[in-house]
């Protein structure tokens, strides 16, 4: 069973965020979104600056098995990217939730997070995928 934090919304495509107290918001992939690609090779973020939209793409992750789209649960601008997956990918698959953070985000709409899945239903939505 994969592991699912009770402090994260959850979407559909497997990525999740972590809302801070000033407002912005840390977006990865799951554990589970990391075990069905296997070994992480690239992971490919948003540019710092740009404003991504909930659920719509806003990466790709790479692994030696096939490529995924990332998408980006909220919408924001972007504040940081995880520098260390350019030299060090396999981070999303050691620590999904930790050290292979993807990006933050400066949160528009904290009622935005109203729509995404909690613990629960995302590990209902996994249970129906395996």
């Amino acid at each position: 069973m994969s592991d699912i934090p009770a402090d994260l919304k959850y979407i559909e495509t497997h990525q999740w965020v972590r809302v801070s107290d000033d407002g912005t918001a840390t977006v990865g992939i799951t554990d589970f979104a990391q075990e069905q690609l296997g070994d992480v090779v690239y992971i490919g973020v948003p540019d710092l600056g740009v404003t991504v939209n909930g659920g719509e793409e806003a990466g790709v992750a790479e692994s030696v098995k096939s490529a995924s789209d990332v998408f980006s649960p909220v919408t924001g601008e972007v504040i940081a990217v995880n520098e260390t997956l350019e030299d060090e990918p396999e981070k999303v698959n050691e620590d999904p939730y930790g050290d292979g953070w993807l990006f933050k985000v400066k949160l528009v709409d904290q009622g935005e997070l109203d729509g995404l899945m909690d613990p629960e239903a995302y590990s209902e939505h996994v249970a129906a995928e395996g």
